[in-house]
């Protein structure tokens, strides 16, 4: 089991949050205002409709929170819990009308969120007992990199840089510019900020050896089939980490770990995970007006 991860500071992801419900809310929530009285109390309950990865209660909480500060929500599991479809990982107590108003921006955090843990877990798992890491990119959903970063670790894979601005990676069109991959490596690692590794992109088996030959340690095999991946291990022995990317997918993620590779990056983790398939339903419903249900009084 992944060991657990802790949610990201709510200001680096609230800001999104009140951005969400400003778009569904608008001017207010008319269906609900005209057919749910005002006093109306109820319990609604979110279902997993399929098998998941929890990932973002904390962050559905606060969003009923944020509509209605009476709502309270009550986990039955945690971030990170593998479930089966049909099992219902929370309740929400509280004012009908906030319940039901933050119903679709909960949902849709929740959905986002366990699918990109669901969908990480399950790389993660393919290449159980290779070594080999799952990390994953920066091709985050705009504004979500903080909690589609929190999503890959719940579900066991690693975070690679958060930005441009805690690591270095040469990339081709870096190498282009330099020269070269020799002055590409040359001049990073001669003005590297203190504590940054220089990671180097390279398409061939002579760019790695060439690359490790200028002093590059860490280096990203773009595109290479399993076969020119095995054959730059043997050839480095060890004075490299490596890196595969590009064109790995569940199929094949496996055959590129056992062909020795240190990490495999997948993109597909944020820029393609499916939404998992969550709902709220309403599980009890309390009254106390005694009238119509939109509140109105009763002749």
């Amino acid at each position: 089991m992944p060991v657990p991860v802790e949610l990201p500071p709510i200001h680096s992801w609230h800001a999104l949050l009140d951005a969400a419900l400003a778009a569904d809310l608008g001017p207010g929530d008319v269906t609900t205002r005209i057919v749910v009285a005002p006093d109306a109390i109820g319990h609604g309950v979110l279902e997993a409709r399929q098998d998941l990865v929890v990932c973002g209660l904390a962050v559905a909480e606060a969003v009923f929170h944020a509509v209605d500060s009476a709502l309270a929500m009550t986990t039955r599991f945690s971030d990170g819990d593998a479930v089966a479809a049909g099992t219902v990982i929370a309740d929400v107590h509280g004012p009908l009308r906030g319940l039901l108003t933050g119903e679709r921006t909960a949902l849709n955090f929740l959905m986002r969120m366990c699918g990109v843990a669901t969908l990480s877990r399950r790389y993660v798992e393919a290449v159980a007992g290779t070594g080999a890491e799952i990390v994953d990119t920066r091709k985050t959903l705009p504004g979500w990199r903080a909690l589609d970063k929190y999503a890959v670790a719940t579900g066991g894979a690693t975070n690679h840089r958060v930005g441009l601005y805690d690591g270095i990676l040469l990339k081709d069109n870096h190498i282009a510019i330099a020269g070269g991959v020799v002055p590409a490596v040359k001049s990073a690692l001669a003005h590297a900020p203190a504590g940054l590794r220089v990671q180097v992109e390279v398409e061939s088996e002579a760019d790695a050896v060439a690359a490790v030959e200028a002093g590059a340690d860490f280096l990203l095999l773009d595109n290479c089939t399993p076969a020119a991946m095995r054959a730059i291990v043997e050839r480095l022995e060890g004075r490299a980490l490596l890196e595969a990317s590009g064109g790995i997918h569940l199929e094949n993620v496996r055959e590129v770990a056992e062909a020795g590779v240190g990490r495999i990056s997948i993109g597909a983790l944020t820029h393609s995970a499916p939404a998992a398939d969550l709902a709220l339903e309403i599980a009890a419903v309390e009254d106390p007006s005694g009238g119509d249900p939109a509140g109105r009084a009763t002749t």
